[in-house]
């Protein structure tokens, strides 16, 4: 038994719903595209889960956000697909793909043939067991990668009211979570091995701002040191965490977040794999002509810093599908992938938008004792990187526009007393229109739309001013004539 299509998206997260839409808008026809996923449900916008599915007061819960509601598009229910001839394959697992003769088997024996791959497998959230620890199947600890993962966690949070929750990890998942806890009035304990929150992109005055404010809604935090074990009762819920320093925290709730991993196994040995995820092309394409790759798992070129690199955020997985149809539809026309790496968060009243890379020197600019302050990272001289908190659209508009265009910054002091108006006016500066390169052939007037650079010009000129010479000279000698 089997089924054919011209177009599988391996995968139900965020680039599953983006990448649909696109099809959609390219003129796919009905009953062509196909979407294999795990989960129960059409695609969703995942950062909801961290953000307001979890809150006590009108949490989001489906169909709200399922995609592409996260970039103000249409929003993709089931019944949008079936009046669009997407086949939804839902709540089924791949159990195995063979890229040569474009094939997938389902674990329920079912073969899927397809003509395009495209692989939005996404990642999966690092267990406890994978370090050597035991305690997952308590149904007090949780994970928070999925919709089933949220329904999980609102339960435990639920029947812990006025309890203790530790939050093991201080990333993203650790912040958002340790916040929508607080405001459901739980104590929150936060624990992580770093020397403060977020270390793979704040610094650590920028970390000092926000565990300062966490702490004034009552959230603890213990650093420098990891879980060792749980303590259980009776019915095998956890009690109290143990921690490497020796110390004992309380704990009615744990909640888990360490950190996720690309899922590349259905394709190890049959696409090239690097950095731990799927390589591709600048048309997001692997090493097969005939599959592509998209969101946490493709490892791609990040042309603003000449380097490849796999990006876990919503907004690469959104534009990346996107680009990614596009390539696969009209590839004369799609160009090269061409992505700012970008990141957000929004807790309690804060929220902040970063731009770029976060290596070089740091400088910092604006109130940090207000409410709008932020950064640059500057590398070789020039601004690669932009973190801001409490801007307004323009303003981060304005830091991405800055680091695109990656500007020489001669005085960091300068820069410092400048703040966000550096960015402002950068961001403000028209930039320059590459000229027009004109040229002469047999066939009439050429005109490329290229840079032409200093070199040609002045041979342009010395041209123009022969071929002038020449002119008059050669009619002068024929009025002689």
């Amino acid at each position: 038994m089997g089924r054919a299509f011209v177009y599988v998206i391996l995968g139900g997260g965020v680039a599953a719903g983006y990448a649909a839409l696109e099809f959609t808008k390219r003129g796919v026809p009905p009953g062509e595209l196909c979407i294999i996923s795990e989960e129960p449900v059409a695609p969703y916008e995942r950062p909801a889960l961290s953000k307001g599915f979890l809150l006590p007061e009108s949490p989001a819960r489906l169909p709200s956000f399922h995609t592409c509601v996260g970039a103000n598009e249409e929003r993709l229910t089931p019944k949008w697909y079936k009046e669009h001839g997407i086949e939804l394959v839902l709540g089924t697992r791949v159990k195995s793909v063979d890229v040569r003769r474009k094939k997938l088997l389902t674990a329920t024996g079912e073969t899927i043939s397809y003509k395009i791959l495209l692989i939005a497998t996404g990642a999966r959230a690092l267990k406890l067991e994978e370090f050597g620890l035991n305690g997952s199947e308590a149904e007090n600890v949780c994970y928070l990668r999925d919709l089933a993962d949220a329904n999980g966690l609102v339960n435990a949070m639920q029947s812990c009211a006025g309890g203790n929750a530790v939050v093991i990890g201080g990333g993203y998942i650790g912040m958002e979570c340790a916040a929508s806890l607080a405001i459901n009035k739980i104590n929150v304990t936060m624990v992580f091995p770093e020397v403060h929150c977020m270390a793979r992109l704040f610094t650590p005055k920028i970390a000092s701002y926000y565990e300062e404010y966490y702490q004034s809604k009552g959230i603890k935090f213990t650093k420098g040191t990891v879980l060792s074990s749980f303590e259980f009762d009776s019915n095998g819920k956890v009690t109290a965490v143990n921690l490497r320093d020796g110390s004992c925290l309380p704990a009615d709730l744990v909640v888990v977040g360490i950190g996720i991993r690309p899922n590349t196994s259905l394709f190890e040995g049959q696409l090239t794999l690097e950095k731990g995820g799927i390589k591709v092309n600048g048309k997001l394409q692997t090493s097969i002509d005939s599959v592509y790759a998209v969101g946490d798992v493709a490892v791609f070129p990040v042309k603003l810093f000449g380097e490849t690199r796999r990006l876990e955020h919503v907004d690469l997985a959104r534009k990346s599908a996107k680009h990614a149809v596009a390539a696969i539809m009209e590839p004369e026309k799609s160009g090269e992938f061409d992505y700012l790496p970008f990141f957000y968060s929004r807790v309690f009243g804060l929220s902040w938008q970063f731009y770029g890379d976060n290596v070089g020197e740091a400088v910092h600019f604006g109130d940090f004792s207000g409410t709008t302050f932020g950064a640059y990272w500057i590398s070789k001289g020039h601004l690669i990187g932009s973190f801001l908190e409490g801007g307004t659209k323009e303003e981060y508009e304005a830091i991405a526009t800055a680091t695109r265009l990656k500007p020489l910054v001669e005085d960091l002091v300068e820069l410092e007393q400048q703040g966000l108006n550096f960015a402002l006016t950068v961001s403000k500066k028209p930039q320059p229109t590459p000229p027009i390169e004109v040229s002469h052939s047999t066939s009439g007037l050429v005109i490329l739309e290229k840079p032409a650079y200093a070199w040609h010009a002045t041979v342009g000129v010395i041209l123009a001013a022969s071929i002038a010479g020449f002119a008059y000279w050669y009619g002068r000698r024929r009025r002689r004539w």
